[in-house]
C-alpha cells in the first residue's frame, strides 16, 4: 500500500536519493528543503513525476500537509556549512524535530529522525561501529 512521505532536506545528497528510493516502491513523496545545502538540481529528474511534490520551505517553521511518514533529514551535517551560521543550525535541528513531531502527532504519522556522525565528534575509529559512543568534547564547537 502506498503512503504519502515527507522528507525535511529532500534535496540534500540523503535526501534526494530517499526520494527516488520511495518513489520507486509507489509512495507519494513531498521534498521539502530551503536550498541551504541542498539543491534543486539533486531532485529536478524526479519533478515530472506526479507523486512527486517539492516544496521550498524552512523546517523552523510549521509546515501544514498530511502525511503517513515523515524522514526529517534538515540539517548541514558538513562542519563548514554548521559552523557557518550555528544560530540557524541549532534552530534547525531543534524546531524542525519540534515540528516534525507536532505534525506526525496531528496526522499520526511516523517519524525518522536522521542525524550525523559529526554529533559524535572526532571519530578515534573509522568507519564508527553502532556500538561506537563517540569522542566528543562538551565545549568544542559541534
Amino acid at each position: 500500500m502506498s503512503k504519502r512521505i515527507l522528507i525535511t532536506g529532500g534535496a540534500g545528497f540523503l535526501g534526494s536519493h530517499l526520494c527516488e528510493r520511495l518513489l520507486n516502491e509507489g509512495n507519494e513523496v513531498i521534498c521539502l528543503d530551503n536550498y541551504f545545502t541542498g539543491a534543486k538540481n539533486n531532485v529536478r529528474h524526479l519533478t515530472d513525476n506526479p507523486r512527486f511534490e517539492l516544496m521550498r520551505h524552512d523546517v523552523i517553521d510549521p509546515i501544514k500537509v498530511e502525511v503517513d511518514q515523515i524522514y526529517n533529514l534538515a540539517c548541514p551535517a558538513s562542519p563548514p556549512h554548521y559552523q557557518y551560521n550555528a544560530i540557524k543550525t541549532i534552530k534547525t535541528s531543534v524546531m524542525g524535530a519540534i515540528n516534525c513531531l507536532g505534525l506526525a502527532k496531528r496526522c499520526k504519522a511516523r517519524v525518522f529522525q536522521a542525524s550525523t556522525s559529526e554529533v559524535y565528534g572526532d571519530p578515534a575509529v573509522h568507519p564508527q561501529p553502532e556500538s561506537y559512543w563517540g569522542n566528543v568534547n562538551p565545549i568544542g564547537i559541534r
